[in-house]
């Protein structure tokens, strides 16, 4: 908490303006507005003391996309950081529910500006902290700010409620095995309305069928995950399938037949929207309410228990009885793999996991760790493996494993002796240097070339612009409008032209210091390799290692840190590890 300010003490504290919107709607007031409409308030009340503001008083931050409900929001947790640090004296809104629509988050924050001295000021509401009638009034128009939100929330809840009772598809992508119908129905009042349902597609729903009959025989997603694999048989988006995909089918109630163990089921969780009666096996299950959808993230699955159901229009597929059997072996085993991993005392020590390649199928090569042990070194004896080659069981890629052991070991020497003077690394490195400086020197002296010559298209436009103003409606108007037009299209290509040339020379540029950076980094990683923790050495080697790529017998690294100028092929070398099962001198 900031020290008491001295009555005679000017506050040095600045003035926090902030402003948030859900979404650009086109409604309503903008960022942009609500920014100035907070600060022509603050200068105002600046005026009416005596005093003059100017833009170094003020702070803003800004929130757009962000909803109200929760404060976990970008720009408003800056503030409260600024806050935090005694560098605010006062935040202004344009309304209280920019703030928050959440009563109790409301109430926690006006105590703690309250506790470190921070005044809050709502330019709509009209009121601000500094009375006891304007924190009463903050408080009444929070809570009804609050009501407004969860009155929302139950009207898109019964909107639901209105939708499940039409067993309807709302849209978006369609399950595995259907594809979405429209069907014309008119309504009570002689509208005719057009809904949507599911259809089955014949092939798609045979695979479901095998998947769902392939766990309740094997119990196991890498059996069905190898069994698609091997057949070539892809999801509905062209892609090979994985066991998240293989779960996601499994777990999906679409496909489950509404039948009379489908009630029980559900009803015993959750709001069912339909009777029992209407449980009659005849068509599928379908629920509302299941994900939260949340922009630029993976959608998250609701519990249970906040799903909305209801018997669809189409057809299901997979009894009632076999569906919930499945959710209770899919539970089971994940409460198994939990505690698994609880006793699993083996510590991974692979450096390259995640850095290494099949070369013949570009898929990862991961660490399988063996059950023998080196004394002499203290760790475990592990290969490298193609995953495509295990998941596939060798039917998709054939790769030879990796020695492990080896392989990391001789990675990390081929990394240390990039330091040593003369190496061909540094020699590469120094001549990419040498030559992209040329490029650079050339691509200045375009830059300036370039700039010129939008400098006198923006003349010849303006000169054009008078003259239009000076022609009136005369014969000539359309023949100047054709030839700003040609002008400025002429100038967006210049622009863009300047623009990717600036990119260029800061993206590819490898400057003295830079150069001398590297060198002293990779001097560091030889002296002190050896006295890292496995977590430290495989951070260290991916600020140099870029990818390893393995064909059975000899690894590609390839380097960070440039490229060859002339043939803009990365910087590599080549290592042949021995690839016996005995146990290697460790890089650990």
């Amino acid at each position: 908490m900031p020290s008491p300010k001295q009555k005679d003490s000017p506050d040095q504290r600045k003035i926090a303006i902030y402003s948030r919107k859900s979404k650009f709607t086109g409604k309503g007031e903008s960022i942009e507005n609500q920014v100035e409409l907070c600060r022509e308030r603050a200068k105002f009340a600046a005026l009416q003391d005596g005093k003059v503001l100017s833009e170094d008083d003020f702070l803003v931050f800004e929130d757009e996309g962000f909803s109200g409900g929760t404060l976990d929001r970008p720009s408003f947790q800056k503030m409260m950081q600024a806050v935090r640090a005694g560098q605010i004296r006062m935040i202004i809104c344009y309304r209280l529910d920019r703030i928050s629509r959440n009563t109790g988050d409301f109430a926690h924050l006006i105590q703690e500006l309250e506790e470190r001295g921070v005044a809050f000021i709502s330019v709509r509401d009209s009121f601000d902290t500094s009375s006891p009638t304007g924190k009463a009034m903050m408080m009444m128009v929070s809570v009804f700010s609050q009501l407004e939100r969860e009155t929302i929330a139950e009207r898109i809840r019964d909107n639901m409620v209105a939708l499940a009772k039409t067993g309807r598809w709302l849209g978006g992508q369609t399950p595995t095995g259907y594809a979405s119908r429209a069907v014309e129905r008119i309504t009570e009042d002689g509208k005719a309305r057009r809904l949507y349902q599911l259809e089955q597609i014949p092939a798609e729903i045979e695979l479901v069928k095998l998947i769902y009959q392939m766990f309740l025989d094997t119990n196991s997603f890498n059996q069905i995950e190898t069994y698609l694999l091997q057949k070539h048989i892809l999801t509905k988006q062209k892609k090979d399938f994985t066991r998240f995909a293989i779960k996601n089918i499994l777990q999906n109630p679409v496909y489950m037949i509404a039948d009379a163990q489908a009630y029980q089921y559900f009803n015993s969780l959750t709001d069912v929207f339909s009777n029992e009666a209407q449980f009659d096996g005849k068509c599928g299950v379908m629920a509302y309410n299941k994900t939260k959808q949340k922009n630029g993230r993976a959608n998250e699955y609701r519990d249970v228990t906040e799903w909305i159901i209801a018997v669809g229009k189409h057809e299901g597929v997979i009894p009632g009885r076999d569906w919930v059997h499945v959710q209770q072996q899919i539970a089971q085993n994940s409460k198994a793999a939990t505690e698994g991993k609880k006793k699993k005392s083996r510590s991974n020590v692979a450096l390259l996991s995640g850095l290494l390649f099949c070369e013949h199928c570009g898929d990862y090569m991961r660490p399988k760790l063996s059950q023998r042990w080196s004394a002499e070194y203290q760790e475990t004896i592990y290969d490298y493996l193609c995953e495509t080659k295990e998941k596939s069981r060798r039917k998709n890629c054939d790769c030879p494993r990796a020695n492990g052991n080896t392989l990391d070991r001789l990675v990390c020497e081929e990394v240390k002796r990039l330091s040593t003077d003369g190496s061909e690394f540094l020699c590469q490195l120094e001549a990419a240097k040498v030559q992209l400086r040329g490029q650079s020197d050339e691509q200045e002296a375009l830059l300036a070339s370039l700039q010129k010559e939008l400098e006198s298209k923006e003349k010849a436009i303006a000169g054009l612009v008078n003259s239009l103003a000076e022609t009136g409606q005369t014969s000539a108007r359309e023949y100047i409008i054709a030839q700003i037009d040609a002008l400025h299209e002429a100038k967006k290509a210049l622009a863009g032209r300047i623009a990717e040339l600036e990119n260029m020379a800061g993206n590819h540029s490898i400057s003295d210091e830079d150069f001398d950076i590297l060198v002293d980094m990779l001097s560091s990683f030889a002296a002190s390799f050896e006295h890292m923790s496995v977590e430290q050495k495989r951070a260290a080697l991916r600020a140099f290692v870029q990818r390893v790529d393995w064909d059975g017998e000899t690894a590609k690294i390839s380097f960070f840190g440039a490229e060859k100028a002339a043939a803009g092929e990365s910087i590599y070398q080549y290592i042949s590890p021995h690839t016996s099962p005995a146990a290697p001198p460790s890089p650990h």
